[in-house]
Formats: C-alpha cells, sequence, structure tokens
C-alpha cells in the first residue's frame, strides 16, 4: 500500500511539474527602438603621428526642402546637423585658421551665411540642438569664419568627410549643393 501511495504521489509530482514547465508563457513581444529621422552618424580621421579626430552628428535630409536660407536660416545659430548638437574630438593639439585649439571634445555650432560660415567649438557637451546656446556661448573656444564653396554634387543627407592634405586634414560639411571645408593643422610634438 505504502508502495502505491509513494507511486501514485510520484505521479501527481510529475503531472504537475510536466504542466508547470509545459505551459506557455505569455505572448512576449520584441522592443523596437525608436527610429530617428535624422541618423546618427560618424566620421573620423586617422593621420600621422596617431592624429585621430572624430565627429558624431545627426544626418538630417533634404527631402525637397530649400536648405541654407530656409530651413537652415542664414544669420542664425545652427547645430551643425540633427538631434543632438554634433561633437568633434581631437586626441592632439590642432590649429585651425591660426586658432589653437587643444586636445578635447568640443560641440559644435555653426552660423551659416550665402558667402561664409562661422564655426563654433564650444566646451560644453551633450546639448540637445542649439536651445541653451546663448547661455552656454561664453565657454566657446574658438569662433571660425570659414568660405563658403560649391560642392559638385547634391548631397540629399548632411554629410561630413575628411580628406587628408599636407598639414593634417579638412573636415568638410556638405549639404544640398553647399560645400564647407575647415583646414585643420595637426601641431608638431603633442
Amino acid at each position: 500500500m505504502k508502495k502505491k501511495l509513494n507511486f501514485f504521489a510520484l505521479v501527481i509530482t510529475i503531472a504537475i511539474c510536466s504542466f508547470t514547465i509545459y505551459t506557455p508563457l505569455k505572448a512576449q513581444k520584441t522592443i523596437q527602438p525608436r527610429s530617428k529621422a535624422s541618423p546618427i552618424c560618424l566620421a573620423n580621421f586617422l593621420g600621422e603621428d596617431n592624429n585621430y579626430i572624430k565627429v558624431t552628428y545627426g544626418q538630417p535630409m533634404k527631402k525637397g526642402r530649400e536648405i541654407f536660407g530656409n530651413l537652415v536660416p542664414y544669420g542664425k545659430i545652427w547645430r551643425t546637423g540633427a538631434n543632438e548638437a554634433t561633437e568633434v574630438t581631437f586626441t592632439k593639439d590642432v590649429v585651425i585658421e591660426k586658432k589653437n585649439i587643444k586636445a578635447g571634445t568640443y560641440t559644435v555650432f555653426s552660423i551659416p551665411e550665402e558667402d561664409k560660415w562661422t564655426i563654433i567649438f564650444n566646451g560644453i557637451l551633450g546639448q540637445w540642438g542649439s536651445y541653451k546656446y546663448e547661455e552656454n556661448k561664453t565657454q566657446n573656444i574658438a569662433e571660425i569664419p570659414i568660405p563658403v564653396d560649391k560642392a559638385q554634387d547634391e548631397y540629399e543627407a548632411f554629410t561630413i568627410q575628411f580628406e587628408q592634405t599636407k598639414k593634417g586634414a579638412e573636415m568638410i560639411l556638405f549639404w544640398d549643393k553647399t560645400k564647407i571645408a575647415i583646414p585643420i593643422t595637426f601641431k608638431k610634438g603633442k
């Protein structure tokens, strides 16, 4: 009789465990990240003596719109991209148009005009857009005028690229038919 009870208890335990193990779990859903209309992009450059530059920026699209003078107004501060303000990292000290910039990471703003842009390097990181620029502009490291050039091609997406030069690199901003070439000279021995 004791054997029958033990056997019966074992059968019930197995049944309960089997039911628990094989009971379907609640249907799970896959969580998708929110997509941004303007994806985050990265441009980088590695020069001689391990001179490394990295730019992180949001890449807005033209989508048939008039860009400069309209979507991006002339004479007003711009985050130089979309979403979070663009950030650039220099691993070594550089010179841009006779302005010395120490190694570090900076937010990049710009003030577009028809014939030139003012490129601004600011020491406050993590800024969303240019909404707090006015209260943070005391942290500007450099404000550099750069002439506007016409791009050979029309760029649907705002694009940052690097080209090597004899003294360093050019950080080139393209959008629509506009081209801004920022000359970067690497300081020797740093």
